[in-house]
């Protein structure tokens, strides 16, 4: 099972503080442990919403919007991807990471769909075309 680890914003991270070297130190030390269990997949920090844009659809018109964006509790500093046998694997590993934040944090779990999850609607055609592209981003061509 993969799931996405979501590091939450706070007023700090949305300003551009940056982590302090110790913070730094010990996330690196978390990722190598991962990285040796063999859960990460991919992870990384995020600018602040500032940097960034919205695309809200309607229908087939699009609207885009700049950053900042007003709900800091809302916004993503950060991320992981994770391969774990199940939601309580990945919520002990999540306890034991350092605290990204000074003061209160919160990171959120959320499981990533995969294709046996979709049914009927998922084709063989769609399951073909999604494993030539999972194919293409493994060789990172």
């Amino acid at each position: 099972m993969r799931f996405m680890i979501i590091v939450k914003a706070t007023k700090d991270s949305e300003a551009g503080v940056m982590p302090s070297e110790q913070l730094l130190t010990e996330m690196g030390k978390f990722n190598e442990e991962l990285m040796k269990a063999g859960v990460m997949l991919a992870g990384d920090g995020l600018h602040p919403s500032s940097k960034g844009a919205r695309v809200q659809f309607s229908g087939k018109k699009r609207t885009v919007i700049d950053g900042p964006f007003a709900e800091t509790k809302e916004l993503i500093a950060g991320f992981w991807l994770w391969q774990v046998k199940s939601k309580e694997e990945a919520i002990e590993w999540v306890k034991r990471c350092p605290n990204p934040h000074p003061g209160e944090s919160e990171i959120e779990i959320r499981q990533v769909f995969e294709a046996e999850d979709f049914g009927a609607e998922f084709t063989p055609e769609l399951r073909e075309q999604e494993e030539r592209l999972r194919k293409k981003l493994s060789l990172g061509s």
